[in-house]
């Protein structure tokens, strides 16, 4: 790449950051002029398709283009992250607010030291006030004890409460300490299924067809303590409309866990699920 006259940076290598390299950039964004932005949970790798070499359909991920005031604030995220693995520093021209109809976004940008809370507290806020349903998809959900709580209280008031969460994944360590929730989540209504035909990437929720998020954030400690995310809060019933159709799209290619079935899971199975779910803080 530095060949071709592109400027590459490697956030926190481990000789130049050994106390620090627990915190990664696991934001996935790209910014075009600042105009233009993408923000989700894709990756650039062959297991996306994007050589002759791999597999089609290997993993399922979501990711969203966004313009205007958006764009703008990801190109200040792209700055911080550019600069603080050594990049140089540049400036970026005030936004210039134009006429324009479209969505209304906020962005939910974290690292280590600002915005866990924050993101938190909106996560919080929209299981606590939805009405009608919350379908979350999650790639690595090995959550606190405080989430599964939530989602549980939203499925007991009679909101539709869906996790859709990985059946084949490359850290099945991460998908057994999801396991160990299963129990608690089930006996208070929320319903869990397991995507089969790829790898489930994609970090999505909508509710109350009207409110969606799109991002990096998995449900795991990592992602809101050790890792800088990058999310956007959409408030806008066609998106949300997009966004329930495509659920509904991957729930037929999903196994649904059934309660009477997962209570009959092996001793074996069961004993490995409460170990993982211990390492969950360190996962």
């Amino acid at each position: 790449m530095r060949e071709m006259g592109i400027e590459a940076r490697l956030f926190h290598p481990f000789w130049k950051h050994i106390w620090d390299h627990f915190i990664r950039d696991h934001r996935k964004i790209l910014v075009v002029d600042r105009s233009v932005s993408f923000i989700g949970g894709m990756n650039v790798g062959n297991e996306y398709g994007s050589s002759r070499h791999a597999k089609p359909g290997l993993w399922r991920d979501t990711h969203a283009r966004v313009e205007g005031s958006t764009a703008w604030e990801l190109s200040t995220v792209f700055r911080e992250g550019w600069t603080r693995a050594g990049g140089f520093r540049f400036d970026i021209p005030p936004f210039q607010p134009v006429d324009a109809d479209g969505a209304r976004t906020l962005l939910l940008d974290s690292r280590p030291g600002r915005g866990y809370s924050e993101t938190a507290s909106v996560l919080a806020a929209i299981v606590g006030g939805c009405r009608k349903r919350i379908w979350i998809t999650n790639s690595y959900f090995a959550p606190r004890r405080v989430a599964v709580d939530l989602l549980g209280q939203a499925a007991r008031r009679g909101v539709d409460v869906r996790l859709l969460l990985p059946g084949i994944s490359d850290v099945p360590l991460v998908r057994h300490a999801g396991h160990g929730h299963f129990g608690d989540l089930l006996a208070s209504g929320v319903r869990v299924f397991e995507y089969q035909p790829a790898i489930l990437h994609a970090k999505t929720l909508v509710a109350d067809d009207y409110v969606t998020v799109i991002g990096s954030s998995n449900l795991d400690f990592r992602s809101f303590h050790f890792n800088a995310e990058c999310n956007v809060l959409i408030l806008d019933g066609q998106v949300a409309q997009r966004m329930v159709r495509a659920f509904e799209v991957d729930l037929a290619k999903s196994r649904e866990i059934r309660p009477d079935l997962w209570k009959k899971r092996s001793l074996f199975h069961r004993v490995g699920d409460s170990l993982a779910r211990c390492l969950s803080p360190l996962l």
